[in-house]
C-alpha cells in the first residue's frame, strides 16, 4: 500500500487528507499550525507539527518516506516553492503541488513537483460544466458509494405515482422527497402522482445516480 504526506491543511489539504484516509490509505498530516492539526484529528492518526520548508524536521518526522506527497500551500508562494525543494530533496519521487496562478505553478514545475494543482481553476471548470451539461440535475455525496440527487421531474416520470416500484425496478434509486406547489414531501400515498415542474429527491449508489443524470 502506498503511503502519503498531505502538507498544509486549509480547505483543499483537509479535505484531500481525510479523503485518502476514508479510501483505507495511510496519511501523513502536516501543518504548522497546532489548530489546523487539532481539526484534522478527528480523522487522521499520523499527524505532525513542523516547519515544511525545514528539511531536517521533515526527515525525522519520516516524510521523506512516503510515495507520495501533496503539498497545498497556495497561500504562501515562499512556503510552497521552499517545501517542494524540501521534499524533493528528501527524494519523494511523485510530489503534487497545489498553485495559486500559472506563474506559481510553473516555477513548481520546474523545482520537480510531478503535477501542478489549479484547485480554484478545476473547481470553476467544474462547476460550468456542471451547469452546462445539466441545468436541472444536482448531486449531492453522502458517501464514497451513496450520493442523492435533486432534480426537477424528467417527462418520462410525469404522471408516475411517487411509489412506483420502476424507480427501483428499472432506475434503481429510491424517492425520498419531492415538492409540489411549494411544498415538500416526505411521506407518501398511492395516488402522489409526479407533475411536470414538480422537484424530486432520489437516493442511490453513485453509479446509479450517474446513470440517470445521463437520461434527464
Amino acid at each position: 500500500m502506498k503511503s502519503y504526506a498531505v502538507i498544509g491543511l486549509g480547505k483543499f489539504g483537509f479535505h484531500v487528507a481525510r479523503g485518502l484516509v476514508q479510501q483505507g490509505l495511510q496519511v501523513i498530516a502536516v501543518d504548522k499550525d497546532e489548530e489546523q492539526i487539532h481539526e484534522i484529528n478527528e480523522y487522521v492518526e499520523d499527524t505532525v507539527i513542523l516547519d515544511s520548508s525545514d528539511i531536517k524536521a521533515l526527515r525525522e518526522a519520516g516524510i521523506g518516506n512516503v510515495d507520495i506527497a501533496i503539498i497545498s500551500i497556495g497561500e504562501n508562494i515562499e512556503s510552497s516553492i521552499l517545501t517542494v525543494m524540501a521534499i524533493k530533496d528528501l527524494g519523494v519521487e511523485t510530489i503534487y503541488a497545489k498553485a495559486l496562478t500559472p506563474i506559481h505553478g510553473q516555477i513548481l514545475s520546474k523545482l520537480g513537483a510531478t503535477k501542478v494543482i489549479y484547485p480554484e481553476m478545476e473547481s470553476a471548470r467544474k462547476l460550468v460544466r456542471r451547469i452546462v451539461d445539466n441545468l436541472n440535475y444536482e448531486t449531492i455525496d453522502l458517501s464514497a458509494s451513496m450520493k442523492i440527487a435533486k432534480l426537477i421531474v424528467p417527462t418520462f416520470w410525469i404522471g408516475t405515482s411517487i411509489l412506483s416500484s420502476s424507480f427501483e425496478k428499472k432506475y434503481e434509486v429510491k424517492p425520498i422527497a419531492y415538492k409540489h406547489d411549494k411544498v415538500w414531501h416526505t411521506s407518501f400515498e398511492n395516488d402522489d402522482i409526479l407533475e411536470k415542474d414538480d422537484i424530486l429527491v432520489v437516493l442511490g449508489d453513485s453509479a446509479h445516480i450517474e446513470e440517470l443524470s445521463k437520461k434527464v
